[in-house]
């Protein structure tokens, strides 16, 4: 394989401590730069924002090296399976990547299981300009204070200052509302549904690849209501969708639920969320949905007459989930080997080696290679032969293992003089999960393969859910809630307490409230915090 400069990514994804120009040459060029909570605007040459230098001591390839163990040191374990498994590279600048054909076809596959869930739930894609005035952002008071330490300005195009900054898209309720205010006329315009798929940019000062990056892909749902009651409806509605998708795609166990008033999106009244539990027991925000209310209609005039000719605000929402599920899968799954992919987005589902020592028994074991790959592709599952002779056989079985490919199949001289192969379970290492004998015959291989494909998905579940399981401290008092978090696991308890109480976890533990379930327990409980009674029970973890 071509070599890579990933290991450099540990240096790359940090804010470095030289300084170097970003003054464009050209002046038809654009000039960005970082927005502060107090809209001045920093000089260019920001760390975040450095073209990354050549790299003079890189460390060796990590696949030459071998992957650091999970356990030893978690965040350089991640970096090395980006890394050999070749999902993403570091950009010019700082904090941004390249994601590489490996990762970037996971993220196809996630749109297309999302794409036939978002239009069969009556939604249509369309696209949005990148760049926003920035007096859209203002409009709407939480929104630009949410914002602002997050922004990225353009100020000169095609060489002159512009009379009005814009911003680079860091999310879209502010433009979507000026277009809906044109569209929305009477309640006969709605409901309208909409999503894109694009990129944002958020001016990220701690960035770790595909978790937290200066941009990334996603795709962003706005739609426009009636009435309260269906803006909410729809909110619950793409939850749930990011709920199936978690558990039946990407088998994922995560905790669906809503956000405390502290974590709500800016210009929301309700932030409803997916939280995942990552192998090192932090949580992730895996996908989240916005109950906006009238926020944003009433900050841009998005109003349509009702069936009594009376002008009424709209009431919508937002939704979205990124290329920072790739981040997800890989830290939820991927063990001491490298990655391990769920079958159901996995690029490659099945990879066949083939195996010979003398040159007359290469061609016999090529032709049933390639008879066995095309029986698998013709039945619909996603199959490489790798009939390379540059490397050897072990070698292949370490690299697709890394590579997080869910069944290997092996085939030598023996197995085609038997009919038969091997068949080899990521997911199980070792001798438990390989199996010998397994007939060529395609009225035999195809349900085989599919059979254990589909217990690889449901393994990978059932493993994750035990482990957050194991790894959910129930607690009744705020030193419950301390220790828990001080051992690294999550703690859920009663709450009622304030917004400073909120606080005073985060300054204290470092962790935050990350959702209120969904599924709440029944019985009378009291606030650990303040000992009034409470009704629901709320996640604390440490997060990304």
């Amino acid at each position: 394989m071509g070599a890579l400069r990933l290991p450099s990514l540990t240096s790359i994804f940090a804010v470095s401590s030289g300084r170097s120009s970003l003054f464009l040459r050209r002046s038809n060029q654009l000039h960005v730069r970082k927005l502060t909570t107090t809209t001045k605007l920093f000089a260019q040459t920001t760390p975040a924002t450095e073209v990354a230098p050549p790299e003079s001591n890189q460390k060796p390839l990590a696949q030459e090296q071998g992957i650091t163990p999970r356990s030893q040191d978690f965040n350089a374990w991640y970096l090395d399976v980006i890394s050999q498994a070749e999902l993403a590279d570091y950009g010019p600048v700082r904090g941004t990547m390249v994601i590489r054909p490996y990762g970037y076809a996971i993220w196809e596959a996630i749109q297309d299981y999302l794409n036939i869930k978002f239009k069969e739930t009556g939604h249509s894609n369309m696209y949005f300009p990148q760049f926003i005035p920035y007096s859209f952002i203002e409009k709407e008071a939480s929104h630009v204070e949410g914002f602002s330490p997050e922004l990225a300005l353009v100020t000169v195009g095609g060489g002159k200052e512009l009379e009005e900054k814009l911003v680079v898209r860091p999310t879209s309720e502010t433009i979507v509302n000026h277009m809906f205010t044109q569209w929305i006329h009477s309640y006969r315009d709605l409901p309208l549904m909409i999503n894109q798929w694009a990129n944002v940019t958020r001016w990220e000062m701690r960035t770790k690849p595909f978790i937290r990056t200066l941009e990334f892909l996603w795709q962003e749902g706005h739609t426009a209501h009636a009435t309260l009651e269906e803006a909410e409806k729809e909110a619950m509605q793409m939850i749930d969708v990011y709920t199936k998708f978690s558990y039946e795609e990407a088998a994922i166990p995560v905790i669906p639920g809503r956000k405390s008033r502290v974590e709500t999106f800016a210009g929301a009244d309700r932030t409803y969320t997916i939280e995942a539990m990552m192998g090192d027991c932090k949580a992730l925000q895996a996908g989240t949905s916005h109950n906006l209310g009238q926020n944003f209609s009433r900050a841009f005039g998005t109003q349509f007459a009702d069936e009594n000719g009376q002008r009424q605000h709209v009431w919508q929402t937002s939704w979205a989930i990124s290329t920072r599920f790739i981040g997800g899968i890989i830290m939820t799954h991927g063990d001491d080997a490298g990655l391990m992919l769920p079958p159901r987005l996995a690029s490659v589902q099945v990879v066949i080696v083939p195996i010979w020592k003398k040159g007359n028994e290469k061609k016999e074991v090529l032709d049933a290679a390639v008879s066995i790959k095309d029986v698998l592709h013709t039945a619909g599952i996603k199959v490489k032969l790798d009939d390379s002779d540059q490397r050897t056989p072990g070698w292949k079985f370490n690299f697709w293992e890394m590579k997080g490919v869910p069944l290997r199949i092996e085939i030598g001289p023996r197995d085609v003089s038997s009919g038969s192969v091997v068949v080899s379970r990521r997911d199980i290492p070792g001798k438990p999960g390989k199996v010998f004998g397994i007939s060529m015959e395609p009225s035999v291989l195809i349900p085989y393969v599919k059979e254990k494909l589909e217990e690889i998905q449901l393994s990978l579940l059932d493993k994750a859910k035990s482990f957050r399981d194991s790894n959910i401290v129930d607690v009744k008092s705020y030193d419950e809630l301390k220790e828990a978090i001080s051992q690294g696991k999550w703690a859920r308890g009663p709450w009622v307490g304030s917004d400073e109480d909120e606080l005073k976890v985060k300054e204290e533990t470092g962790a935050t409230i990350r959702c209120f379930p969904f599924e709440q327990p029944q019985g009378p409980n009291k606030c650990l915090m303040t000992g009034n009674p409470a009704d629901e029970v709320a996640i604390f973890a440490k997060s990304y």
